[in-house]
């Protein structure tokens, strides 16, 4: 754990406070997990400060946290992640923010904060159903105008719920439900924690 990513750490809980519901140091990396409520300021703090002056908004990335990990996890299931970089401090940030509601998941648009947002906000709202409220042209960025659902979503099935195919008799592409029975057939790797230092690895 460096000593840059510490001091960062304690600027990042001091300028916020009790915005920042947890802070974290692991792997020389700072990730602060954020509330809901007031986002844009507290994103604004985050760029403006003189500690902290995160002006380059990198990545906006959906998360479903259903059956996470181990299964451990308990809270939230939605979260929006946002890579934050300061090239006058050369510094950067990880950002968490879960949707409080998981059936209907809404997070605040952070594009008057940083307008490179704006297609990041569409890309998680297509591909995680996450809703960014204030974004002034939520549509879908990366499906077709009759997807249904979100793909990503770790419960959406792999083949989907709808198929398309050309109809000679309408003349035209038409939708339909899908056809092909639903299975999985891409295998499941554990890998076990230091595998390539083990005596039959360096054998082989």
């Amino acid at each position: 754990m460096s000593g840059s990513s510490i001091a960062l750490a304690e600027s990042v809980k001091a300028v916020l406070g009790d915005r920042a519901v947890d802070v974290v140091v692991a792997l020389h990396e700072v990730t602060v997990v954020l509330s809901a409520d007031g986002l844009a300021d507290s994103m604004r703090s985050l760029r403006d400060h003189a500690d902290l002056r995160f002006e380059q908004l990198i990545d906006v990335c959906g998360m479903d946290y259903q059956a996470y990990g181990d299964g451990a996890h308990t809270g939230r299931r939605f979260a929006a992640v946002y890579q934050l970089l300061s090239l006058s401090l050369n510094q950067r940030l990880r950002v968490r923010v879960f949707a409080a509601d998981d059936d209907f998941p809404v997070i605040e648009s952070v594009i008057d904060v940083w307008p490179s947002a704006n297609w990041y906000e569409r890309e998680a709202f297509d591909l995680f159903g996450i809703v960014f409220e204030g974004h002034p042209d939520l549509r879908r960025l990366l499906t077709d105008y009759g997807f249904i659902g979100h793909p990503f979503r770790k419960d959406f099935p792999l083949s989907g719920n709808v198929e398309m195919r050309y109809d000679p008799d309408q003349k035209r592409v038409i939708y339909q439900p899908v056809t092909i029975e639903p299975r999985e057939i891409t295998p499941r790797i554990v890998r076990q924690e230091h595998y390539a230092d083990s005596e039959g690895f360096r054998k082989g």
